[in-house]
């Protein structure tokens, strides 16, 4: 097999080791439930399959359930989720690297939405959440998102962006000649000194501090709306995923709609992932869309619905549901024993279900 075809092999065994949500479950049961009606499949195959279909862990398993049906009349088809860009990518710290509290942390955040859309068991967030409690290295934390739909991102190497080599000695010595050559024009062409300005008297001038407000919250909402649709012109989204102190988006390219990248917000924008392919009629999510004031009332009136003692509201996601044809939000509360709950709304603000801990 050469290189070219083993790096499919590789993908290709990756993107079917990928969790499946309880969304991919139902689109899959719905193709076998078209394909019956057409007599694509025998009864007692299709009981089957269908029940195969229920209780399967992972794309792979989905992906053969219904890979040998055509296409059933007035049916979309069978779409995987986009597999996700390796954990290892260029610019990020390799595996030996030790871990943070914050890298902790947001390895949490993505097992919790993991559980939220079915890719865990109750009993399988348990355990790796307490795995990620005891974990040491970016590694062992890779190790424990790898095969979800949404992995926790390593954190963003700064020495990465140094070119070692003769290019930056090269860029080095260019940088020391042209420097040197300033300061022998400052030699010889010294300017002469400005006359003196008297400084004001009894003016304090005070720094500027900018407050971003906790993104949970509705005020935080607003904050980052506005700075979204400043940045990219308008407010539509993929994914959007709202933590305390910052926020991750999935966003579609206007010029490009069969193309979504990632953004990581600090109270900035940068690129967190390269473009991957999309299907480009999808629907997408606009922000546009929520009621903030009944986004905050449910955001206050979560913690003593999901019933977890002493917890707090962990992250907030939108994003548009594709089988239900619905967008939502999500809203997460998690405590520091790692028990955690949820609740769903529309972006009007009407409730869709709701899951309090230890149900």
């Amino acid at each position: 097999m050469n290189s070219s075809s083993s790096r499919m092999s590789e993908a290709s065994k990756a993107a079917g080791s990928m969790r499946a949500r309880d969304m991919d479950r139902v689109r899959a049961r719905t193709l076998l439930d078209a394909a019956y009606e057409e007599g694509q499949l025998g009864a007692d195959e299709y009981h089957d399959r269908s029940d195969r279909a229920e209780a399967a862990a992972t794309i792979g398993v989905l992906r053969g359930l219904v890979g040998d049906l055509q296409t059933p009349d007035g049916s979309a088809g069978w779409s995987e989720p986009p597999r996700p860009n390796p954990a290892n990518r260029i610019g990020r710290y390799p595996d030996r690297i030790r871990a943070r509290d914050e890298d902790r942390a947001l390895t949490c955040r993505a097992l919790d939405t993991a559980l939220a859309d079915g890719q865990l068991s109750a009993e399988e967030h348990r355990t790796r959440t307490e795995l990620t409690a005891a974990a040491t290295t970016l590694g062992d934390l890779a190790g424990l998102t790898e095969d979800l739909q949404k992995p926790a991102a390593a954190p963003i190497d700064p020495r990465s962006r140094t070119r070692p080599g003769t290019l930056w000695l090269a860029g080095a010595v260019v940088v020391v000649t042209v420097a040197a050559a300033v300061a022998g024009f400052r030699l010889t062409h010294r300017p002469a000194p400005p006359a003196p300005v008297a400084a004001p008297v009894g003016q304090v001038v005070h720094p500027l501090v900018f407050e971003t407000p906790d993104l949970t919250t509705a005020a935080g909402f607003e904050k980052f709306r506005g700075d979204y649709q400043a940045k990219f012109g308008d407010t539509t989204v993929d994914r959007l995923l709202l933590y305390p102190e910052n926020a991750s988006v999935d966003r579609t390219s206007v010029a490009q709609p069969n193309r979504v990248a990632g953004f990581d917000y600090w109270g900035g924008f940068m690129t967190s992932s390269k473009p991957t392919s999309r299907t480009a009629d999808d629907p997408i999510f606009d922000l546009a869309t929520v009621n903030s004031s009944a986004l905050g009332e449910w955001i206050g009136r979560a913690v003593p619905m999901l019933k977890v003692d002493g917890g707090t509201v962990s992250h907030i996601s939108m994003e548009y549901d594709s089988i239900t044809e619905v967008p939502t939000i999500d809203i997460f509360v998690r405590n520091e024993f790692n028990e955690s709950g949820f609740l769903q709304i529309t972006p009007a603000g009407d409730p869709i279900r709701t899951v309090p801990f230890g149900d």
